[in-house]
């Protein structure tokens, strides 16, 4: 191959580094007025009636909207249970309540972001508290007070697995571990907060230049709420500064597009931009869920494994979001990718008065890691046995059933993972040069992981794709439309490479036209590890159809190419038996860490991450993601302490919410880059963006436990719960 597999600089590099390329926040247009948004600021009320005459008679305010003014007062990627503006007159049941403090009430539109802000302190909203609910086991209990009432509970999801008979099972095992476990939340941090601009376009169209994840549902998003046909709405992406998932609901869109829509039929035609601080951006975007996974598992004194019996309870948080696909993938792995032949699950999604939780890297996969291997990991302690060793004599392999009845899709290769990470830790010399001192430990743990690629559990799955050839007797230009969104991962420099491969013209050649419903149909999220996989199958299918036609003498050569993978099925509602997904990355990794018993600090001298991605199109991409991923799960496992107190955030900024700086990342990360082709993906490519952010907790925890000898079943690992743990405190 002359382009797949080569280490191409990404194509957006340049304007990045020297400051030319234009995030939302970086666009400014002629005449532009600017919005600010009144935030609920309280967990849980009813809201009375809104006064907006003050902020109406400011000078330089040119409107304020409030429920009354959104035609269809909903929205919500799952389910349509969150207002575009909370309070009273709109026809949506119970849209005057809010549900948490980031609800957005009122809108105020001015000559400048300052007299905005002035104008929106003016608003007198009348609100009547209602009880606050938090704990997402008591939100789960009889008589608990209802979030939504209409729903007759806070349980909004719940799904089973039964697979052979358990208690039997148990019966017959040698050794049994049990343990509750709990995940934190997590701030995404991404580096540009939320930003847009909104107008309409020449064409008459309500037009949002806005950072997100997926063009066309933040298309169909706006259209709903504005109640008028999706070909009037226009969204384009411009630059990216980051999602992991963050940007996959909705923060500013619907509401940039409503504000500049009523506008316009006051016959006032401006564009209105809106930038996010940080605070509003902590507070006005979901979170990855907290998780309670109570888990007990059985084994033989041989270490293989007889039954997992897991209860799984998400925070959904004040709205649905996508909890319930969240939590479809983290019943799946709350088991692990091993052979189990006995299997309980059941899990739940709960409303609770916190932060609305939703997508980010991994996608409900980190939090069944977490239990899944630590579980593992206590077996392996308890037998006496290998971490590395027990792994092998449980994983699965092709043709071996998942806890839901049906095998992964053909390309296993868990095992191969497993055994490079293995063999890679047994000779890494930070590993085994490591003596402990007076008050430093060291120890070295283990995990592996799988993730799906794609949608899954019956979401419908697609990416479309035109591919252009234009040229007289040699092909001189090729454009590609695609709605991918790059979010910083260099998805449209993978685009760019797989149609330069497949027409085999120089990347020179290429031009992109993305991210923009105008020109491009829709190709679905930037999430869940698929772009590579579908975008790169739908451009691959455009080029050979396109390259046929230019073959047949017709110029320009212009084709349209629908890709859709294997199809998925949802979880049977009694047994959860199921095809969950179409493919799989897999991902092991090894981690030495050093732990003073002082001071409570961790620090990751070393992490081995072993990442089957089947292959890899641009392996310095490739490199980026494992590193990036790495650091990210060691922010989540050590650093990132995200605190919510009766409803409200403790931890709003980022000077009391830490992430990680270039002082706190591993000292080496080791990425080891496996290609064994997937049988699907496109020239072999799998998915491998979550991936390895997976099983990096789990494999921290376990080092921790190596090094003192004590298990933690919560973090992330603060000096203070070091302390409390080894009893110092």
């Amino acid at each position: 191959m002359t382009v797949i597999g080569k280490p191409i600089l990404r194509i957006d590099a340049r304007g990045k580094v020297i400051g030319e390329t234009l995030y939302p926040g970086d666009i400014n247009l002629p005449n532009q007025a600017y919005m600010k948004i009144l935030f609920a600021g309280r967990p849980h009320a009813v809201v009375r009636s809104i006064d907006t005459s003050l902020a109406d008679a400011l000078p330089g305010v040119i409107a304020t909207f409030t429920a009354k003014d959104v035609p269809v007062n909903e929205y919500g990627l799952i389910i349509n249970d969150q207002p575009v503006l909370c309070g009273p007159g709109s026809s949506k049941p119970l849209a005057e309540r809010v549900r948490f403090v980031g609800d957005q009430v009122a809108l105020v539109i001015a000559e400048s972001e300052e007299m905005a802000a002035n104008g929106r302190d003016l608003i007198k909203v009348d609100y009547e508290d209602l009880p606050v609910i938090t704990d997402m086991v008591e939100a789960m209990s009889d008589g608990a007070i209802l979030l939504h009432p209409d729903r007759g509970s806070n349980i909004f999801c719940h799904y089973r697995i039964r697979k052979g008979d358990v208690e039997s099972a148990f019966a017959k095992a040698d050794v049994i571990v049990e343990g509750e476990y709990h995940t934190p939340a997590q701030e995404h941090a991404y580096l540009q907060p939320e930003a847009g601009i909104s107008y309409i376009d020449e064409d008459g169209r309500v037009t949002v230049q806005v950072a997100g994840q997926w063009t066309h549902e933040d298309q169909q998003q706006i259209a709903h709420a504005l109640n008028i046909p999706l070909e009037q709405v226009r969204v384009i992406y411009p630059a990216i500064g980051g999602a992991f998932g963050g940007r996959e609901d909705m923060s500013i869109q619907i509401v940039l597009a409503l504000a500049t829509w009523r506008l316009h039929q006051r016959g006032i035609n401006r564009p209105i931009k809106i930038i996010w601080s940080r605070e509003e951006s902590i507070i006005g975007h979901h979170k990855r869920h907290p998780y309670i996974l109570r888990a007990r598992w059985g084994a033989s004194n041989e270490g293989k494994l007889l039954a997992a019996e897991v209860e799984v309870i998400a925070d959904g948080g004040a709205y649905a979001y996508t909890s319930t696909k969240v939590l479809g993938n983290a019943t799946l792995m709350c088991t692990g990718p091993y052979e189990i032949p006995n299997v309980k699950v059941d899990s739940y999604a709960v409303y609770t008065n916190n932060l609305p939780n939703g997508a980010f890297r991994g996608f409900g996969g980190p939090q069944g890691a977490f239990a899944a291997e630590t579980q593992l990991n206590r077996l392996a302690e308890r037998l006496h046995i290998d971490p590395v060793e027990i792994r092998l004599r449980n994983l699965l392999t092709e043709g071996a059933l998942l806890s839901v009845g049906t095998p992964l899709p053909k390309g296993v290769t868990i095992d191969k993972v497993v055994e490079k990470c293995g063999q890679e830790l047994s000779q890494s010399k930070v590993a085994n040069q490591m003596k402990n001192k007076s008050n430093v430990l060291y120890g070295t743990g283990f995990a592996c992981a799988y993730k799906n690629v794609g949608f899954s559990f019956g979401a419908p799955e697609q990416s479309t794709a035109t591919v252009e050839i234009h040229g007289d007797n040699e092909i001189e230009q090729v454009v590609v439309h695609h709605a991918g969104a790059d979010v910083g991962q260099g998805a449209h420099t993978m685009m760019i490479q797989m149609a330069a491969e497949t027409l085999s013209v120089p990347i020179e050649k290429i031009r992109l036209i993305v991210s923009d419903t105008a020109f491009t149909q829709d190709s679905g999220s930037a999430s869940a590890s698929r772009m590579t996989f579908m975008a790169g199958n739908s451009i691959k299918g455009a080029c050979l159809q396109a390259l046929e036609m230019w073959m047949a003498e017709e110029r320009p050569a212009i084709s349209t190419y629908q890709y859709k993978p294997p199809r998925t099925t949802p979880y049977e509602p009694q047994t959860g038996k199921s095809e969950p997904n179409f493919a799989y990355g897999y991902v092991a990794q090894g981690v030495t860490v050093e732990v003073d018993i002082e001071t409570g600090l961790i620090k990751i001298l070393e992490v081995i991450s072993v990442n089957d991605v089947g292959r890899a199109v641009n392996p310095a991409l490739v490199q980026g993601q494992i590193e990036g991923g790495v650091v990210q799960a060691s922010g989540y496992t050590i650093l990132e302490n995200f605190i919510q107190r009766d409803g409200y955030v403790l931890t709003s900024m980022l000077s009391n919410y830490l992430i990680p700086t270039v002082q706190d990342v591993p000292d080496n990360v080791k990425s080891i880059i496996l290609e064994y082709a997937d049988p699907i993906g496109p020239y072999g490519a799998r998915g491998m963006a979550e991936m390895p952010f997976m099983p990096l907790a789990p494999a921290i925890i376990d080092a921790v436990h190596q090094a003192t000898g004590v298990w933690f079943y919560e973090f992330p690992l603060t000096p203070e719960r070091i302390l409390r743990g080894l009893g110092r405190l």
